[in-house]
């Protein structure tokens, strides 16, 4: 059974010029993509995509930090693809993710207030339902 996924690579994985090997490392793990652009996000977007944090006290920062440039999101699809996703990402925290995922050969703690860990990816076929309708309509 295929499922889909979102990822949003986010402004610092743009910034830093690593849109081209994110992508290149999930269609190597044999995933399709099957919808892409390029995004600026909205704090209203972001609003409806985090409306589980909106009222934690990150939230601010977070929103500054996915507004402070474009974004790249992405429908991924393949069998169990938000679990190898997910994987291929690796843990939420930079320094602590594990080398040989995005997060962990490409993140740091750089000392800002948001925590810059590249890519976000649905954790849920339901959350990957929601998250699709707020970037893709």
């Amino acid at each position: 059974m295929t499922e889909q996924t979102l990822i949003l690579i986010k402004p610092d994985g743009v910034r830093r010029g690593l849109t081209g090997e994110i992508l290149a490392r999930i269609e190597r793990k044999g995933y399709a993509i099957s919808d892409l652009k390029l995004v600026h996000a909205l704090p209203e977007q972001l609003h409806k995509h985090y409306r589980d944090h909106v009222e934690k006290s990150f939230y601010p920062g977070l929103v500054d930090y996915m507004t402070s440039g474009p974004m790249v999101a992405a429908v991924i699809e393949g069998r169990r693809v938000i679990e190898g996703v997910r994987s291929l990402c690796g843990d939420t925290d930079p320094t602590t993710a594990a080398p040989g995922t995005i997060r962990g050969d490409y993140g740091r703690d750089w000392g800002t207030e948001a925590v810059l860990n590249l890519v976000h990816s649905s954790d849920s076929a339901e959350s990957a339902q929601w998250e699709k309708s707020v970037w893709f309509g």
